[in-house]
């Protein structure tokens, strides 16, 4: 596989309340995921180095953005993340490779900065015991 840059995202999009997926690419500036798997220390006496076994996969995001409250975009999303508690379908795909994860949102701050930018920065987590699993070419 050839080593590529993050530009040209072809999908970035996160269910609204009411379960419909939006395309929220142009709104989102930068993002982190991460698709970690927590471990087990498993180590006995008699060993002079870890020994760790694997255990639950999971799912994080944050998705940092610019204020945009047209309709179908960010602030339509997540101006409901304070008042529903619903599961959302993100869904990730850069390179034909995509990520598709239910997520709970747990906040909605925005920063309104000192030069005028009004940004937010959404974080959410894994909601349906689903492991995080590429798929692609």
């Amino acid at each position: 596989m050839a080593k590529e840059s993050g530009l040209g995202w072809t999908t970035c999009s996160v269910d609204d309340a009411t379960g419909t997926p939006q395309d929220i690419r142009n709104d989102i500036t930068n993002l982190q995921f991460a698709t970690p798997r927590a471990v087990q220390d498993v180590t006995g006496i008699d060993k002079s180095a870890m020994e760790r076994l694997l255990l639950l996969a999971d799912f994080s995001i944050t998705m940092n953005g610019v204020f945009n409250d047209a309709a179908g975009k960010s602030h339509a999303v997540f101006k409901t993340v304070p008042s529903t508690s619903v599961a959302r379908t993100v869904t990730l795909a850069v390179s034909g490779q995509s990520l598709v994860n239910e997520c709970v949102f747990t906040d909605y701050p925005l920063t309104r900065s000192d030069s005028g930018e009004l940004t937010w920065a959404v974080p959410g987590v894994l909601s349906d015991g689903t492991v995080p699993t590429w798929t692609g070419a």
